[in-house]
């Protein structure tokens, strides 16, 4: 290296160390009021530390659960090193940390990845025979996990012969550049590392995402219902209303022209309108899971019908949408109100029995803190959900990035799901709270009149219209087997499909090129969702062909002339996406 690039990055990394300076009293202090509980955490120290506790006292009932422990690793990690030394370069770890070729291109690195693959294995096996049900193991394998996770040697600049490589070829401009990267995000956060996972500039919404011409026709407190231009002559009599969740914008539904679903059903000729929610501020603190019902889809169908004359409808729920279509549905029974005539859910479970492992971070003693920390806001704060997400595809969403951003000093690609994903929002007071316990912790939806809608008992048995239901097999936010018995719970003929890859990438999955996730169908629904498994059928491609073809069979297969956004009764307000989804 020649001494004017010494003297220009020596110069480099004085101005970074200046920023660091700034940053380290903000990122001190928000450590600190995490750590004594001042400010609201996703991490709860004394629930961790009392789960730990009592899985010791039942791990230590078996006398030799510790020394088998201990004999295992030790076999395991010598037989590691021993291999790392004498056998082949060519072998490779069956896991994506480490799919790089160099991490066998020497002994050390294949030791050292090996042996961590050991004590992985060996934690997996002392705490595996904790009670399943039990909610303290659902914490000590979860955290466990995070921690071995993070232990990684592919986390370390030392360890990693990819990051090594990257910073001798680049004679440390890496090293730099990763820095930055780190400053940049604890910036972002403002003393909380804001990991970023895509180019931030690459995307604009209304811009790049979003781009389907539609016009906002109505809209109040809550939400602004866009209606579509059409694409087609003729459309199916009726109107297709999707109900996005409100943890992010609406536009997962309206992503690039090539993977927009709301694009594919027109196309379809369907007749589209769509609900973008507004991003909670402290005025909506007050705001419940009942007003999102009433402002939201039951007012959206109203208008609906005012706009096109039209008094029977098809909705479509993603996610916690889904969860406010069928709680809307049963309501509706309730009431006698027949205008829906089809029902579609995306990555929706009715039956919390089994949440997965979001379950760590959700009980009642959670709640109550929650409860103190939105009580001066109005609101959670859009970021703790993103953390509480990631971590639990932590290799994925934590440590991938780490590796790309701090060790590698890249950045990261340009993507257009994780761009929205970290597009998210606040989530108001009075809906959260009353949602995670009366839906989550209560598990009251799928019980026949635990649940009150405006003053109504509901039941979601009484559903009786098709219902459409589609899970997705590595979903780690909605796990498809908590999804499957929906198939049981609904009072009418429901379809179940189980689509590849997870929550997000798994449903946005439109037909054409670089297809890569299949899906699976079949009848009937037998209790054990690995029984249907095992008997259902296999389908390459996306599952929207196979969605629109059954919305099109439920449908009276009428045609009428195209409906033109803000020829009836309501006006265009702005032409979408609206302004509802631009608000940070």
């Amino acid at each position: 290296m020649d001494q004017n690039r010494i003297a220009e990055q020596t110069t480099e990394f004085v101005d970074l160390m200046q920023r660091a300076q700034g940053l380290a009293g903000r990122a001190s202090a928000n450590a600190a009021a995490k750590a004594s509980g001042q400010e609201f955490s996703v991490l709860d120290a004394a629930t961790i530390a009392q789960a730990y506790a009592r899985a010791g006292m039942q791990i230590a009932a078996d006398p030799f659960a510790l020394p088998r422990f201990q004999m295992q690793l030790m076999t395991d990690s010598a037989q590691a090193w021993m291999r790392a030394w004498t056998g082949p370069a060519g072998e490779t770890a069956g896991d994506r940390r480490f799919r790089d070729d160099r991490w066998n291109g020497d002994p050390l690195s294949r030791g050292l990845r090996d042996v961590h693959l050991a004590i992985e294995n060996a934690a997996e096996q002392l705490i595996g025979d904790l009670p399943d049900d039990d909610k303290d193991s659902l914490r000590v394998r979860f955290y466990t996990r995070q921690l071995l996770s993070a232990l990684s040697p592919a986390n370390y600049l030392a360890l990693n012969p990819v990051a090594r490589d990257r910073f001798l070829e680049t004679e440390g401009r890496s090293l730099l550049d990763g820095f930055r990267n780190l400053l940049d995000d604890l910036e972002r956060g403002d003393g909380r590392l804001d990991i970023n996972m895509t180019d931030r500039h690459a995307f604009e919404v209304g811009r790049d995402l979003a781009i389907t011409e539609g016009q906002v026709i109505w809209q109040n407190e809550l939400m602004q219902l866009i209606h579509y231009a059409p694409l087609t002559e003729t459309q199916f009599k009726r109107p297709l209303l999707f109900v996005p969740p409100w943890i992010n914008k609406y536009y997962i539904f309206d992503m690039k022209p090539d993977n927009s679903m709301v694009r594919f059903m027109l196309e379809q000729g369907h007749s589209v309108f769509l609900i973008s929610w507004v991003n909670p501020t402290r005025e909506h603190a007050a705001l419940s899971f009942e007003d999102y019902m009433r402002l939201g889809p039951l007012e959206a169908l109203d208008k609906i019908e005012e706009a096109t004359g039209e008094k029977e409808f098809d909705i479509l729920g993603f996610c916690i949408g889904g969860i406010l279509v069928t709680a809307t549905l049963a309501y509706m029974a309730a009431i006698g109100d027949k205008r829906v005539k089809t029902a579609t859910t995306l990555a929706t479970m009715v039956d919390f029995t089994d949440v997965g492992e979001i379950g760590v971070f959700i009980d009642r003693d959670r709640l109550k803190v929650l409860r103190d920390h939105m009580a001066e806001k109005g609101y959670l704060e859009n970021h703790h959900l993103q953390d509480m997400f990631s971590m639990i595809r932590e290799n994925d969403l934590i440590w991938s990035f780490h590796v790309m951003n701090y060790l590698m000093g890249k950045k990261p690609p340009a993507f257009d799901l994780l761009f929205w994903n970290g597009d998210s929002t606040r989530m108001p007071a009075a809906m959260l709270l009353w949602y995670l316990e009366k839906i989550y912790i209560e598990n009251g939806l799928r019980q026949p009149g635990q649940l009150t809608m405006d003053g109504v008992a509901i039941d979601i048995s009484k559903i009786t219209i098709p219902f459409y239901v589609l899970a997705t097999k590595e979903d780690h936010i909605a796990p498809w087997r908590s999804i499957y018995p929906t198939t049981g719970l609904l009072g009418g003929k429901t379809s179940f499909a189980l689509g590849g890859s997870g929550h997000i990438a798994g449903v946005i999955n439109p037909p054409g090129k670089r297809q890569k996730y299949g899906f699976w169908t079949g009848e009937p629904y037998p209790a054990d969702p690995d029984e249907w498994l095992a008997h259902a059928d296999k389908h390459d491609g996306s599952w929207w062909p196979h969605w629109a073809d059954w919305i099109a069979g439920n449908s009276t297969g009428k045609k009428v002339p195209a409906y033109q956004p803000g020829a009836g009764p309501l006006k265009p307000i702005e032409p979408a996406p609206g302004s509802y989804v631009r608000a940070d």
